[in-house]
């Protein structure tokens, strides 16, 4: 009895220790990666939010973007600006890594080491992206957005709680 119990907790703390998020692409290896972070983005009328998740690779790091649309034709496209809680801005360029499925759109920026090495150290404060895409009556919306690190749109003063996720300190676990 005295020995089944260590190996019980041991067991249970290991599941929590490999519970972690991963992210893969078009059938690529699964890298480890944060939880999703749901960005509110208020200029973006269909749904208002991005969601938004960072991986690990041996080079560097990837984001993943993924947006719901009305239509196929809309995807994200261009460069991506990921904005710093310390005001710096890292420039991701479009390599045309994409998908679709279900009514949504993602797309996938990489990071150099170095530019991993800031997220590790600064939280995200915005993600601009550009949304394409065919125009027509009751299409999608396009042009330029801004997903802001808010965990919800509305607050009062008397709420004391933290309203933007920790990006920094789960990057750095990874």
């Amino acid at each position: 009895m005295k020995l089944k119990l260590p190996l019980l907790l041991l067991l249970f703390i290991s599941t929590f220790a490999n519970a972690q998020e991963t992210m893969s692409i078009k059938g690529s290896q699964p890298f480890p990666a944060t939880q999703h972070y749901t960005f509110i983005c208020e200029k973006y009328a269909f749904t208002g939010e991005a969601d938004i998740q960072i991986a690990k690779t041996d080079k560097g790091g990837i984001l993943k973007i993924t947006i719901a649309t009305s239509n196929d034709k809309a995807r994200i496209a261009g460069g991506l600006y990921v904005d710093l809680a310390n005001a710096d801005v890292i420039a991701c360029v479009d390599k045309n890594v994409k998908e679709s499925a279900e009514g949504k759109t993602t797309a996938y920026y990489y990071f150099t080491p170095a530019e991993f090495a800031k997220l590790k150290k600064n939280d995200i404060y915005a993600v601009r992206f550009i949304i394409n895409g065919g125009s027509n009556t009751f299409g999608n919306e396009t042009g330029y957005f801004t997903a802001h690190n808010k965990k919800n749109y509305f607050s009062t003063a008397y709420d004391k709680s933290k309203k933007s996720y920790d990006t920094a300190k789960e990057i750095s676990v990874l």
